[in-house]
């Protein structure tokens, strides 16, 4: 009994405390997440127009940032419903474009098969050499482990909590996985024309392979008036796609600052007009050290993102994996998962995986393996969670 006294008491600290841990966990991983964005931006208008790389940078930050904070959610969840489109445009545009150029289907499809590798499931192309890689089994679990990313992602997440109507969520959820299926292998098959307009001599090389999209739209654009107007959709979509990530991610980020640290840890009752201020400023704070993060031009964006994902994986999908399938897991186990996962990131990343071999491979496997098993262990050597979460989820898990 003294011991159930114990935990009693101290569950309000330990459910502030887990607010407080997912707050700092959402603002460590997001300030790289958006720095990826803003280095995007930069990339795609130095690259377009020869702007330095900085002032196209700190521009685009500015504009995120300024109709993000003026707007909120609203603001987001509207501009991303028309990026979306525009994105789906300029992808259709690409490809049809690009495999005109390349000499239509089949040779783009011949000039993938002579690629030393081509469809090799251990082995694969290495763009960097020329030649077929070596992917042993670690390496290909490592590489498919990418896929525990989406279920932590918090300004995905949002999307659905943010959801009108319950009952949609069952569409919604077929239309993101449809959408996440196309927009990869949309993704993956540009690369793949590119590398087919290049040999065909419809596409001069260049050395940042990921400005492919705009290197394509800038060949279009020279072809006359109605081209160039497609290339200029191309290159919306292009910022589309980026300012349709950061917002979310800014949104996310300060909302946790100003609800979760100060309401949840502080218990500082603040006004919405404090609120928002407190909001506004971690948004600006954030997108200062994004800009400083992301100033190095040669910094690859896809590493930036690589690193931010395997963080928000490892510290929230095994969080909601367990609380959605596993009616034992519990506050502490939550917390202690989110802890050393978010740890296990930085330590594999730094520290581990340079000892090479089986450890060199992506940290959000490890970190994701880590804090699965601290959750369902500290879970269950606590408590067992309170009956009405558990008759919540009986209730939910009976509604199916």
């Amino acid at each position: 009994n003294e011991m159930k006294l114990i935990f009693d008491a101290s569950s309000l600290n330990v459910n502030n405390n887990s607010m407080a841990v997912a707050a700092f966990m959402i603002i460590v991983f997001f300030v790289p997440y958006t720095a990826s964005g803003f280095a995007a931006c930069g990339k795609l208008f130095g690259t377009l127009f020869g702007i330095d790389y900085h002032i196209a940078m700190i521009v685009s930050a500015i504009v995120i940032v300024g109709y993000t904070s003026l707007g909120g959610f609203n603001a987001a969840s509207m501009t991303d419903f028309i990026q979306s489109i525009i994105m789906t445009v300029a992808l259709i545009i690409v490809l049809v474009f690009g495999i005109n150029q390349a000499g239509g289907m089949e040779q783009v499809i011949m000039n993938a098969k002579n690629l030393p590798g081509y469809l090799d499931f251990f082995e694969g192309y290495n763009a960097a050499t020329n030649s077929a890689g070596s992917y042993g089994a670690i390496k290909v679990i490592s590489t498919l482990a990418w896929g525990l990313g989406y279920f932590g992602m918090p300004h995905i997440l949002l999307r659905f909590m943010a959801i009108e109507n319950p009952d949609k969520v069952k569409v919604s959820r077929r239309v993101a996985e449809i959408w996440v299926v196309i927009s990869m292998a949309v993704a993956v098959l540009i690369g793949v024309v590119g590398m087919a307009m290049i040999k065909e001599g419809a596409l001069p090389e260049f050395k940042d392979s990921e400005t492919v999209i705009v290197q394509i739209a800038n060949l279009l654009s020279k072809i006359g008036v109605v081209p160039a107007l497609l290339a200029g959709v191309i290159l919306a979509g292009i910022l589309a796609s980026t300012m349709s990530t950061a917002d979310s991610q800014l949104l996310a980020a300060s909302s946790a600052a100003s609800e979760n640290i100060i309401g949840g840890l502080f218990r500082i009752k603040l006004s919405e007009t404090a609120q928002m201020i407190v909001a506004r400023v971690t948004l600006i704070a954030i997108s200062v050290i994004g800009v400083v993060i992301a100033w190095d031009s040669n910094s690859s964006v896809f590493g930036i993102v690589s690193f931010a994902w395997a963080g928000f994986g490892a510290v929230f999908g095994p969080v909601m994996l367990l609380s959605l399938f596993w009616k034992r897991s519990n506050r502490y186990g939550a917390l202690a998962g989110m802890i050393v996962g978010g740890v296990m990131v930085f330590v594999w990343k730094n520290a581990i995986a340079k000892l090479g071999g089986i450890f060199d491979i992506y940290e959000l496997l490890p970190a994701f393996i880590c804090g699965l098993l601290v959750n369902v262990t500290v879970s269950l050597l606590t408590p067992k969670p309170e009956k009405e979460i558990t008759e919540v989820f009986d209730e939910l898990k009976n509604s199916k």
